[in-house]
This record gives C-alpha cells, structure tokens and sequence, in this order.
C-alpha cells in the first residue's frame, strides 16, 4: 500500500507491494494535499465536508450524493469539488485516494465495498456496517486490498474522553466498581434502525476505549412507543469479567437533551459531560468500610474531599478524528477507531438487540463473537 512519507524536501513514496513502483518526486519543500471523495451529504456529510476544508493538507476533489438538489447546494458552496451522482465517476478518478461515506447504514456494506475493490481507503460513518459479518467483510477485503479502514466513532476523539482514559489507565480512582451513562434527547427520531443501533454505538466505543474490552455479556429491555418495532428507549446492562457493571439508558423520548456518564471507583468517582463547561470533573468522595472484629465495631465513614474540574483540550473532535484518518491515509499508521473497534462495537449492539427481542435476556458475547449471526438492523 502506497504511503507518502516526508524527509525533508522529498516526498518518498513507500511501496511495500512489489507490484507498484517505488518513486521520488521532489516537492520543493510543500507538502502534497491528500485527496478525498465525500458521499453522502444528508446529515453527516456536511459535517464532514466542512471539517475536511478546513484541513490544510486536504482536497476534496469530489462530492458525491444521489438527491440531485441537494447535490447543486453543496456544489455552489464548495465549486472546487467536482460534483456527481454517480460514485462509479469518484472511483475511476486515480487522484482519489481516499473516501469519506457518510450514507444510511443499510449502504455501508456496498459502497464501502466498492471503494475498497477501487483501490480507495476508506471513512465510514458509524456504525460501520448493519451486522458483524458485514462488517469483518469489509475488514478482510482492506486487508486483501492493503487498505485503510475507518469507522467515525467520534467521541473517541473527545478531549473530555481521551483525559477520562488517561485518569483510567493512571489508576486515580482505584478500582472501578460502576459505570452508570445516560444519552438522551427529544429525537432525532430514526424509522430504519432502533435507538440502540442509532445512540448505543457512542457509549459502547466510548465504554470499549476506557475498559480496554468488551463486556462478558449483556442484557436489556426498552419499548417500541412511537412506531411498533422499532425501540425509542432502552437500559442495557453490560457485565465485565472482572465483575464491573456499567448501565446504558438510552432514548429518543427525553424533555432534554443528556449525555452523561458516570464512574465509580474505590478511591474517586468521575463524573464526564458532553456539552458541559466543566466536561470532566473529579470528586474525592467514597465510602470507607471497617471490617468489624464484632457487631458493635461495625463502622462506616463518608468521604467528601474536593471536587476538581479538569482542564480539556477545546480541539473539535471530528477534526481530530479526520485527521487521524488522513495520517493513516498518507502513513499507514493504524487509526485508534479501526475496524477492530468498530466490530466489536456492531458485536455490542447486535447482544443488546438480541436481549430485548428476548425480554431482557442475559446474552454472552462470545455468541456474537462466534458467527456474527446476531445481525442488526438492515441487513
């Protein structure tokens, strides 16, 4: 897979595979721009698109989107893009290097696919594909085809987030006992997938990127209240090897907007705020517990110490997260939300869909793990 690399003035252009020729161009000293296809601009495209300009070794070369209107808007908007309907028109483009896919999830599968069959790397907005076997499908075909493959779980790219790992991984609130998050809102309401495949795939990669795992099983219940089949509100519970317990409530039908997680250990409690001022804020409060030699030492004390806000990196997250994309484009670095990531996240919402379908059954994810039988929504 072709890399660029710099060393100084040169662009060197590694080539591990044989079959393509290894060259040095000289560039005067100015990095080449990366060039990039963008598909789909109905909700997260735009999004995309805008970040992806703002992004100094970056070209959008193309848009593409079927809705021939909205199509004309964003061409107006962005004129140096050359804009299509047809996604065969991107590929056959050799300068394309990459492309952003930012389509409904029952598309991930094939136009991801056919991009990576083009020899293009590859962003897929979340979640990456409608079921795990689509989605370790698409991972053996980047590895067939030496290929870069993305999936846009963006909050792991959260300044807020990536301080709530570091806290983690140092240990600071000792060991963890429970993790309890909310992520609800008054819609956006979604007809094609439930609100487990829609909201779920935040706080599992989120869940995913702290714990260093994936749970031991799963469960959960909810309700179908706008449109029967489809559930607007669920609680999974998810059950960690090592006996951690972390509850997700997630919901179209709440009065206000909520993203919020909360984290219990021995020694301090967390509690991190998407959209907050004060995002992450440490509490050294705990409960601290004698063993009593008899009944009559038995003794409690609570501990209530200070409250510190920690400080946060403003950098938006989906730059940082595009960015990471364009430096495995040009590198071949492994982005942190690979296609390992994303798997596991589908495995996730795949155990949680199968639990409501059962009433809350307890479901092991080694089953999901297994055959990838458990599909989602789409397929």
């Amino acid at each position: 897979m072709a890399r660029r690399l710099r060393d100084g003035g040169l662009q060197i252009l590694s080539v591990p595979d044989p079959a393509r020729a290894a060259v040095i161009i000289p560039s005067m000293g100015v990095p080449d721009k990366t060039c990039l296809a963008v598909v789909g601009l109905g909700y997260w495209g735009p999004n995309r698109l805008r970040a992806l300009s703002e992004l100094g070794d970056v070209q959008v070369s193309h848009i593409c989107e079927s809705d021939a209107r909205r199509l004309q808007r964003f061409a107006s908007r962005y004129p140096d893009a050359r804009a299509s309907t047809d996604l065969a028109e991107v590929l056959a483009d050799d300068e394309v290097e990459a492309v952003v896919i930012a389509t409904p999830v029952f598309t991930h599968h094939l136009l991801a696919s056919r991009c990576l069959e083009a020899g293009k790397d590859v962003f897929v907005e979340k979640p990456l594909a409608a079921s795990s076997g689509e989605a370790r499908g698409l991972l053996e075909l980047a590895e067939k085809r030496g290929r870069v493959l993305m999936c846009g779980h963006t909050f792991l790219y959260s300044p807020a987030v990536r301080a709530v790992k570091g806290l983690l991984d140092r240990g600071d609130l000792g060991d963890l006992h429970f993790i309890s998050s909310s992520r609800v809102n008054l819609g956006p309401y979604r007809s094609d997938v439930s609100v487990i495949f829609d909201l779920g795939p935040h706080d599992f990669s989120i869940l995913r990127y702290w714990l260093d795992g994936v749970p031991s099983s799963v469960s959960a219940v909810g309700r179908d209240v706008i449109t029967e089949g489809i559930a607007d509100v669920a609680f999974i519970d998810l059950t960690y090897p090592d006996g951690l317990l972390a509850h997700v409530e997630l919901s179209w039908l709440a009065p206000s907007k909520l993203r919020r997680t909360v984290i219990v250990g021995s020694e301090k409690m967390l509690v991190y705020e998407d959209g907050s001022a004060e995002p992450v804020r440490l509490f050294d409060s705990g409960i601290e517990y004698s063993d009593p030699e008899t009944y009559g030492e038995y003794q409690l004390s609570y501990r209530t110490g200070e409250i510190v806000s920690l400080r946060v990196d403003p950098k938006e997250p989906i730059v940082a997260e595009l960015e990471d994309f364009i430096a495995s484009v040009r590198t071949g670095s492994k982005p942190l939300s690979g296609p390992d990531v994303a798997i596991d996240v589908i495995r996730l919402v795949e155990a949680a869909e199968a639990s409501l379908s059962d009433a809350g059954l307890n479901v092991p994810m080694s089953t999901t793990a297994a055959s990838g039988a458990l599909a989602g929504p789409g397929e």
